[in-house]
């Protein structure tokens, strides 16, 4: 009885996020072989048999649980970094990785402050010798490069003010280029590039006022089928939204491992920043506190960490 709660809580320190070590090392480290091999031939989900009735790992899982191992040691690099560092890895990271991670370069772009970006600019010129807008400009062929390469070079005004008068013009370009969606793609439309990429937020949240007003419902609604430009758009103006929806879709049973990766990066990316706001937004959003979340579904020492960080400011 006592060994079969044993490879229960094996089992789960296996499981989810990261690794539950203390419960690994407790249990291994005094189990002899006939219990290892006891465990072997009852957990199939990690183990594989030949016709020799030799039990192996199943090489998917030991991929799996590698991933899993290094994650509290990728959070820990990513802490310690400068942010600048931070950033300017990360948008390498997901230039490398493809179209699939282009949406990290969008946050980040659009998610610090001027000077922060700037500072990420830096890092990158002296990591990569080359500057992000040139690898940007290169490395992405599809519809969104222009759009990128405006994000990541884009240096906006951060005061108050607002000319409600533009802002209410620019709704207007905004709705004409959506609503002729069917001619031309908005996101390569350069007046809505242009909009997006130099207006400060506080502008932009003027003119996404404006633009309800002249359609009757918010932009992202009529975005459905436009990832880049509502990521962008949500990045800009309402970030805790889009960084709750982040975190809710790295919790998802069928996450991959992209998705999954975004739990480390928007905690340690934020936990001196907006957590607070985010959390409140992921309790509104989900109907859970983000740290129940943590609890149920991480494991180890990665757990404790990712609920440290986001216990800072409280």
């Amino acid at each position: 009885m006592a060994l079969s709660h044993e490879f229960q809580a094996l089992t789960k320190s296996f499981s989810g996020f990261g690794v539950d070590e203390k419960s690994m090392i407790s249990i291994l480290g005094k189990w002899h072989q006939d219990d290892r091999k006891s465990y072997r031939k009852g957990c199939p989900q990690f183990f594989t048999q030949d016709d020799r009735l030799f039990e192996k790992w199943d090489d998917r899982h030991v991929a799996f649980l590698k991933h899993e191992f290094l994650r509290l040691k990728n959070a820990v690099v990513l802490w310690t970094m400068h942010p600048w560092e931070r950033d300017a890895r990360l948008m390498k990271e997901a230039l490398v990785k493809g179209p699939q991670a282009y949406a990290v370069i969008i946050e980040v772009a659009s998610t610090r402050s001027s000077e922060q970006l700037l500072g990420a600019r830096r890092a990158y010129h002296s990591l990569f010798d080359h500057s992000i807008e040139e690898d940007v400009a290169y490395h992405i062929n599809d519809s969104c490069r222009k759009l990128l390469v405006g994000l990541v070079s884009s240096y906006r005004y951060e005061g108050p003010k607002v000319n409600e008068e533009i802002a209410k013009s620019e709704a207007k370009t905004l709705f004409a280029a959506i609503k002729n969606a069917d001619k031309k793609n908005p996101i390569e439309d350069e007046e809505v590039v242009r909009i997006l990429t130099t207006r400060s937020k506080p502008h932009l949240k003027a003119i996404f006022k404006h633009y309800k007003e002249i359609n009757g419902k918010n932009i992202d609604e009529d975005l459905d089928d436009e990832l880049s430009l509502d990521e962008t758009m949500q990045c800009l103006c309402t970030p805790q939204t889009y960084f709750s929806k982040v975190l809710g879709a790295a919790f998802q049973n069928d996450a991959d491992e992209h998705a999954k990766e975004a739990l480390t990066r928007v905690i340690v990316t934020r936990a001196d920043d907006d957590m607070k706001e985010i959390k409140e937004e992921y309790q509104k959003k989900y109907g859970v506190s983000l740290s129940k979340k943590i609890e149920d579904a991480v494991n180890g020492n990665y757990k404790d960490f990712l609920l440290t960080l986001i216990a800072r400011g409280e």
